[in-house]
């Protein structure tokens, strides 16, 4: 179970010594995370007065993909909650600068910010929608109609009153309907509970979005509002659906959940948690630079450069909720860097990002930590996968050794794709045993380094003949 820290206990100590528990290495990276989350932290601590005048120091993560960058950043939203999102910079431009508008990475965060919200006060009423959903699955199970819910209102108070010049023998067949109205309901609520309807079938009503067409359309649809506008002109349907109970349950207690939340302080919560707490991940951010600004695509990408720097620096961006200020996100800037420098970009730029971390490649060491000491390596998620099919796998040290040093010399002899060689890697090594597992009558398997030498045999040829290449 994930464990909850408030912010003031992630020290950044505690933030480097949760990073290590997924992410091997790169300790500069994750110092530098670090002490940006902390910073966040000290600056909530001050007035207001003084708490505008600290905006975030941005961050460059330099180095060949798969080393950490990403994770590096997803793991630390996880961890304090923030809403993040992760935008690639060529989106924003292609050759003749036809690219995304750059506005558009603040409308998704904030649109990430007030589902989180959402959800965040759906949890916080979810025991009682969840007893109101049950109380509805057992009127639908019980063939309840709706016009009588309203009269039974869940309880049989009005049905127990005596009615005027009521006879003996009514009264006695008037008291046998109920108790057995009860007595059915509470057998219904008995099973329901101990799960033996979920495969039941009931009919529920959910809403028909009119504007749902036009989100799938494109992002720029969402951008201008367009879903909303058709939304106000035509009302809502409702729709019958026949679901059984299972997926009926979850249903409905979101509806009994968005009843009782307040959805004006959830976009208020959301802005709020965007525009303070918010992380706007930018990847390949060395693709929108250039080492000759002068002519063709290069003058693109500088202009790419131009239109990020006021969303970077601090500016209002309009949204279908209201402005939205960027001054106190935390942007984190990520790329190979390959044959371009953080100095190629315009200087506005570069000032807007003073921190830059160089993130190391992947040794035969990182990859044997990462196989066996990080929290749902590959290696336990494959044992775990084909364990579902009754397959007991092992792996043996020395098989751990060979994978690493297979990952290590792939990277080095072909393109570096950091800790992504070790799923080709594993993939190709358990191909058969993965293929089989349903017809195996042995279902137990040792990995060693001879299974893995037979399996990857043609891979070692291939390295010991480039060895003559001239």
């Amino acid at each position: 179970m994930k464990k909850r820290y408030k912010i003031e206990e992630l020290t950044p100590s505690k933030t480097v010594e949760e990073l290590d528990r997924f992410i091997i290495g790169q300790d500069e990276a994750k110092k530098a995370v670090a002490v940006a989350l902390r910073n966040r932290y000290r600056r909530s601590q001050l007035s207001e007065e003084d708490r505008d005048e600290i905006t975030p120091k941005n961050i460059i993560l330099m180095g060949p993909t798969g080393v950490g960058k990403t994770e590096i950043t997803r793991r630390i939203a996880k961890l304090v909650e923030a809403p993040l999102i992760k935008v690639e910079a060529t989106k924003f431009t292609e050759v003749g600068y036809v690219g995304r508008d750059v506005e558009s990475m603040i409308r998704d965060l904030v649109n990430r910010s007030i589902r989180e919200a959402e959800q965040l006060k759906i949890e916080e009423v979810r025991d009682i929608a969840e007893k109101k959903a049950e109380e509805k699955l057992i009127n639908l199970l019980a063939g309840v109609k709706r016009k009588e819910k309203k009269e039974n209102n869940y309880d049989f108070a009005s049905l127990l009153a005596p009615k005027e010049k009521e006879s003996e023998r009514e009264k006695i067949e008037r008291k046998r309907r109920i108790d057995e109205k009860l007595s059915r309901r509470a057998s219904i609520k008995k099973d329901l509970r101990d799960g033996l309807l979920e495969e039941n079938f009931v009919k529920i009503e959910v809403t028909d979005k009119p504007g749902a067409f036009f989100s799938m359309v494109g992002g720029s649809m969402e951008d201008m509002n367009i879903g909303d506008m058709f939304g106000n002109i035509f009302p809502e349907r409702k729709k019958t659906r026949n679901l059984p109970v299972k997926e009926a349950r979850q249903i409905l207690i979101q509806q009994e959940a968005e009843k009782m939340i307040d959805h004006d302080d959830v976009i208020e919560l959301g802005i709020r948690n965007a525009e303070q707490n918010g992380i706007i991940f930018i990847d390949e951010i060395d693709k929108i630079i250039g080492s000759d600004r002068t002519h063709g695509p290069d003058v693109s990408r500088e202009g790419v450069q131009r239109d990020i720097l006021p969303i970077v620096e601090g500016s209002i961006v309009n949204t279908k909720y209201g402005p939205v200020k960027t001054d106190f996100i935390l942007f984190i800037g990520s790329g190979a860097f390959h044959g371009t420098k953080v100095e190629d970009m315009i200087p506005e730029l570069q000032g807007r990002f003073p921190i830059n971390v160089r993130l190391d490649s992947l040794t035969k060491e990182n990859f044997e930590e990462i196989l066996t000491s990080t929290e749902n390596s590959i290696i336990k998620q494959y044992t775990q996968l084909l364990a579902t099919e009754g397959i007991d796998l092992k792996f043996t040290d020395d098989a751990i050794k060979e994978i690493a040093e297979m990952a290590y010399e792939e990277n080095m002899n072909n393109e570096d794709i950091g800790a992504r060689r070790l799923s080709t890697v594993l993939e190709k090594l358990l191909e058969d045993i993965s293929y089989n597992a349903p017809d195996y009558e042995d279902k137990e398997f040792v990995i060693d380094s001879d299974y893995v030498h037979e399996q990857l045999k043609e891979e070692v040829k291939h390295h010991d003949y480039k060895e003559y290449l001239i």
